[in-house]
C-alpha cells in the first residue's frame, strides 16, 4: 500500500456499497468524484466528495465525470436491465475515457460465473475490463453484512466455486468491500487479480498487501479470471459482445 493520492471516480456512488466507497476514498485522501443521476440521489454522501451528474446508459453524459481521473471504482447494480447497466455501464465509461489509461476496481458478485442472465452480463463487464489494457482488480463480494461480529478476517478465494445463491456462498461487510476496492487502487499486489471476497472467523488484517499477493494473477491476455470455469465461450457470445471486446482491445492497445 502506498500513500499515493488519486482522483477517483465512484460509479454507483449512491448505492449501499458505493456510499461506503465514497467515504473510504475521501478518508484515504483521494480526490473523490461521486457519479449520480441527480443531485437529490447524492444527498448524504461523505463530505469532501465532488458530485458529478451523469447517466450510465449515456456515454455522452459521462465525459465530465471521467475528465482528469486516475482511477474508477464500479459499484453499480442493475435496475432491472442487466445488459444496459451491469455491462453497458462499463462499456460506456471505457468509451468516455477514449483509451486513456486509468486504474480500475470493478465490483461484480460471487457466483458471477453461474449461467444466469444477470450474472452473465456482469461477467461480460469483467471481460471488458480485462480486455481494456488497464490495470485492474475485480472483486466479487459475498452476501453483504451477513457476517457475525467475530467474522472479519478478509479471506478472498478464486474459481467461483460457491454458487448456492445464499449466504452459504460467503459473507462480507459492506465497509470491508469498500476498503478492498479503494486499497486495491494503489496496491501493486492487487493488479490483474480477480477474486471472490468473503470474511472468515478472526480479526481484520491491517495490511492487505500480503492478502492480494497470495492470489494467482489472471493469465496474460485472458478474458476470464484465474481458475474460472470455461463455461461461457467467447466464440458463442452475441456478435455485439464480440464486437465490443474487439473495440475495447484495439482502443487499449493504442
Amino acid at each position: 500500500m502506498t500513500d499515493q493520492h488519486l482522483t477517483v471516480l465512484v460509479v454507483g456512488a449512491t448505492g449501499s456499497v458505493g456510499r461506503h466507497v465514497v467515504a473510504t476514498a475521501v478518508a484515504a485522501g483521494h480526490r473523490t468524484r461521486a457519479l449520480a443521476r441527480t443531485s437529490y440521489k447524492a444527498q448524504g454522501l461523505a463530505r469532501g466528495a465532488e458530485v458529478v451528474i451523469g447517466d450510465l446508459t449515456d456515454t455522452a453524459s459521462l465525459h465530465d465525470a471521467v475528465a482528469g481521473i486516475d482511477a474508477v471504482v464500479f459499484t453499480h447494480g442493475d435496475n432491472g436491465n442487466a445488459e444496459a447497466v451491469n455491462y453497458g455501464a462499463v462499456m460506456n465509461v471505457l468509451d468516455a475515457l477514449q483509451g486513456r489509461r486509468v486504474r480500475i476496481a470493478l465490483m461484480t458478485t460471487i457466483g458471477v460465473t453461474a449461467l444466469r442472465d444477470s450474472s452473465e452480463w456482469k461477467r461480460r463487464g469483467e471481460r471488458l475490463v480485462r480486455a481494456s489494457g488497464n490495470e485492474y482488480t475485480i472483486v466479487r463480494p459475498g452476501w453483504f453484512d451477513h457476517n457475525d461480529d467475530d467474522q472479519l478476517r478478509i479471506a478472498p478465494r478464486q474459481g467461483d466455486t460457491h454458487q448456492t445463491g445464499g449466504p452459504a456462498d460467503g459473507v462480507i461487510p459492506r465497509r470491508q468491500i469498500a476498503r478492498v476496492l479503494v486499497e486495491s487502487l494503489t496496491s501493486p499486489e492487487a493488479d490483474h487479480r480477480t477474486f471472490e471476497l468473503v470474511a472468515e472467523r478472526g480479526p481484520e488484517q491491517e495490511d492487505l498487501g500480503p492478502v492480494f499477493a497470495a492470489l494467482p494473477v489472471d493469465e496474460d491476455g485472458a478474458l476470464d479470471g484465474a481458475l474460472d470455469p470455461a463455461n461461457l465461450p467467447v466464440d458463442q457470445e452475441p456478435q455485439r459482445v464480440r464486437d465490443d471486446l474487439d473495440r475495447v482491445s484495439r482502443t487499449g492497445a493504442r
